[in-house]
């Protein structure tokens, strides 16, 4: 009963105070765009369907309550946005994150737009865990996961909740399992890993707009999703990406195979930072 009341109080503080939405981008996860050659960063087509999709988001997180929207580019090396076409109200975050994702920073909520679901995923879209190229398999605490989990679990170590993705059938279903009551807007569905069945851009960005200003009433509500410590990350490279022969002196890890190597640390936070220092 007290951990609930303190619950509850937190939430009452917090939406009294400042509502920072801290959006991620990524593509493979945007209406209209379902073959590899869309995804390339400066591809015209894919670009203004994603920015369109952010700016429908950054309006409902506005339309919602939030006091700020902060936008992460972060698709193939963040270099797919721009300053010149973004939501004039969101200010943008461009090139790579810290290990902790800025999450320290303590925003309201963390959301997703143009999201894919993790690698080996039947009927994802270009569905891969952070590198298609170069990861077959992560496994987070034995469990395979994509950005997704590794994003709503650092948000989570910092007390801060998901409450909205946009992306395909397969993305919203994967956040659906650790996040029930996030708002999804499910703006295609994937037949098979390049081919899909569309909504129009207008179509997509209405309805991602209506979730994303539907998600600021559920902050308060949401619990962080959080990964017991201590935790494990097992990656698990593709044929051409043997690990390196220093990889046996990588901190708080294990080499299992000529491919495959496991991370240890007493929280998410930690084992990201080794993973990340390889």
């Amino acid at each position: 009963m007290r951990a609930s009341y303190c619950f509850l109080l937190a939430a009452l503080i917090l939406t009294a105070q400042d509502k920072t939405v801290f959006l991620i981008t990524d593509a493979e996860g945007v209406g209209g765009v379902c073959r590899q050659e869309q995804t390339d960063p400066k591809d015209p087509e894919m670009r203004q369907l994603l920015t369109g999709e952010i700016n429908a988001a950054v309006d409902g997180f506005y339309e919602g309550g939030a006091t700020e929207v902060i936008v992460w580019d972060g698709h193939d090396g963040s270099q797919t946005l721009s300053t010149l076409t973004i939501h004039p109200r969101a200010r943008l975050v461009m090139g790579g994150l810290p290990a902790s994702m800025l999450m320290e920073r303590k925003f309201a909520a963390v959301a997703y737009v143009g999201q894919h679901s993790k690698a080996n995923i039947r009927a994802g879209i270009m569905a891969h865990s952070y590198s298609s190229l170069g990861i077959q398999n992560m496994l987070l605490n034995g469990k395979p996961v994509g950005e997704i989990d590794v994003i709503a679990a650092m948000a989570g170590h910092f007390g801060t909740p998901v409450i909205f993705l946009s992306g395909d059938k397969a993305a919203a279903d994967e956040l659906r399992e650790i996040v029930p009551a996030a708002e999804m807007a499910v703006v295609k569905e994937g037949m098979s890993r390049y081919t899909c069945l569309s909504m129009s851009a207008p179509a997509a960005r209405d309805l991602i707009r209506r979730g994303a200003k539907n998600s600021m009433a559920k902050i308060g509500s949401i619990r962080p999703y959080t990964v017991p410590g201590p935790v494990t990350l097992q990656v698990e490279y593709t044929t051409r990406n043997s690990l390196s022969p220093n990889a046996v002196d990588f901190p708080g890890a294990t080499v299992i195979d000529d491919r495959t190597i496991k991370y240890v640390g007493k929280d998410i936070l930690e084992v990201w930072r080794r993973y990340r220092a390889r």
